[in-house]
């Protein structure tokens, strides 16, 4: 019996735009910034970032220096929130209605400082609210210093759940994210980038 439903953030309740993020970073400066980034596990200062092995201003500071002038903060959120395609109206209608029906609903993201400038504020909905408004809990790659697909940030979230791993259902759009979470006996749900699953989801939690 499912009680909790985990969402994955980027690809799932926002659909990712990789190349338009890799082209803000370009137009503050960062050459060949496709071969820095990856949609799913960042790498270099990127994924120290989202890993928590750094700090906002640590990053700031080493993009600075790959790029060869000073970054401005405003600057990281506008090439980093770049990721962000779109928020379809429609997931946030379902998240929503799934609370309602009684399931406990929760964040676990690959994400940095810089993305959740702007999802968590109240810029987030275009109605005033931040993204923790649709969710019971929120667990954050750089706030928990791991990152999926590492078992030990599924195993700590239902620690901190103290939920059984047969209890939840996982939603990710990362095929190594969602297997790291099956392994564990979570039951798991793999739409792609942008698809909507708002009507699908239900198959999962029959």
């Amino acid at each position: 019996m499912i009680h909790t439903i985990i969402f994955d953030l980027g690809g799932v309740i926002l659909t990712l735009d990789p190349q338009q993020a890799a082209s803000r970073f370009e137009e503050i400066g960062l050459k060949n910034a496709g071969q820095y980034l990856d949609s799913y596990t960042q790498q270099g200062i990127f994924g120290d970032l989202e890993g928590g092995v750094i700090d906002a201003e640590t990053f700031r500071v080493e993009l600075s220096k790959l790029i060869g002038r000073e970054v401005s903060y405003e600057e990281c959120c506008y090439a980093w929130q770049g990721y962000a395609k779109d928020l379809p109206q429609r997931n946030l209608d379902i998240l929503k209605r799934l609370r309602a029906e009684g399931y406990r609903l929760v964040l676990l993201s690959n994400t940095n400082p810089y993305m959740m400038e702007w999802v968590l504020s109240a810029r987030f909905d275009g109605n005033g609210h931040g993204v923790d408004y649709y969710f019971d809990a929120i667990y954050l790659s750089y706030e928990m210093h791991v990152m999926k697909p590492d078992k030990r940030f599924f195993m700590r979230v239902l620690e901190a759940e103290q939920q059984k791993p047969q209890d939840c259902l996982f939603v990710d759009d990362g095929p190594r994210n969602v297997a790291s979470a099956g392994e564990l006996g979570i039951r798991t749900f793999c739409p792609e980038n942008g698809a909507d699953w708002t009507k699908e989801i239900y198959e999962y939690l029959t």
